[in-house]
């Protein structure tokens, strides 16, 4: 199971706590390979952009613009987080946030 966040993320950190078998992979250091995010991208569309970040509010229009693969790529800590790929399909095994549904999907409690 590998987590796509931040390591001073604390939603990030929590997750962690909650699910020890999983790997952080730090996007800000490691990035996200580029077919966990295009598979991301389709499932989950703007969500997957934090349009609420810091980052965000600091880019120009022109920036905010950009397709959100290339924007995602050139600014890792865009991605709203957690992205959690718990197997190997792509296509049913990501999630987004630490929600009520993602938990129940991962079978955490809480």
């Amino acid at each position: 199971m590998q987590l796509y966040g931040l390591k001073t993320c604390d939603t990030c950190r929590k997750v962690l706590k909650q699910l020890p078998e999983a790997q952080l992979v730090d996007v800000r250091a490691d990035g996200v390979p580029e077919v966990v995010l295009t598979a991301a991208l389709a499932q989950f569309g703007d969500r997957l952009v934090n349009s609420r970040s810091t980052t965000w509010r600091g880019l120009s229009e022109a920036e905010r613009a950009t397709d959100p693969l290339e924007l995602l790529k050139a600014h890792p800590a865009l991605m709203k987080r957690p992205l959690i790929q718990s197997g190997p399909d792509l296509n049913s095994d990501l999630h987004l946030g630490w929600d009520a549904k993602t938990k129940a999907a991962l079978g955490v409690e809480g």
